[in-house]
């Protein structure tokens, strides 16, 4: 089993229901992944791309007895049960999901770069897998407190301001919250 890391988003439609959805989705079915912990759901402005509504991001956190490239396949075929269309970099969507990390994993791989190329940068990203696992390291770069903490300095702007969302539970099928 290796532990790896899901970043979910969601910015078209209802977007609670999707992440709820993409969670059952995702740990359902032969070969799921094993889930570990789950974020609190954040609300944040979208990060370049065109004009869009805000997302609803989380992170969860599984072990999977399976390889990186077998969990990028489980995520894109999430994505398309929830209608995900790849037409404009960086646009809106219904659900993404983007493999983040996967064990110790340090890959420049084109179709699955190791860690994320980007989420050492955005604090959608960083804030939720903190809150899920408070230990956490990105491969290859450092913990990421150290990283969430030099992202909200350096943002000066506020434009990667995240409003948590206490509101909006998100829960692991047939368990209670992790």
């Amino acid at each position: 089993m290796t532990r790896a890391v899901l970043a979910l988003g969601s910015n078209i439609g209802d977007r609670h229901a999707t992440l709820r959805g993409a969670v059952d989705t995702l740990l359902a079915g032969p070969g799921a992944p094993t889930p570990v912990a789950l974020s609190p759901v954040y609300e944040t402005a979208p990060v370049g791309g065109p004009e869009q509504d805000a997302y609803l991001n989380a992170v969860l956190v599984v072990d999977f007895d399976g390889t990186a490239r077998e969990l990028l396949e489980r995520s894109q075929a999430a994505e398309r049960d929830f209608d995900r269309v790849r037409e404009v970099r960086w646009g809106p969507r219904t659900l993404d999901v983007d493999v983040i990390a996967f064990g110790d994993t340090v890959d420049a791989d084109p179709v699955l770069t190791l860690p994320h190329p980007r989420a050492h940068l955005r604090a959608f990203v960083l804030r939720p897998w903190l809150d899920a696992d408070p230990a956490a390291v990105v491969p290859g770069r450092a913990p990421v407190a150290t990283l969430l903490a030099a992202v909200e300095d350096a943002d000066s702007t506020g434009e990667q301001k995240l409003t948590l969302r206490d509101d909006l539970t998100l829960r692991v099928p047939g368990e209670a919250d992790l």
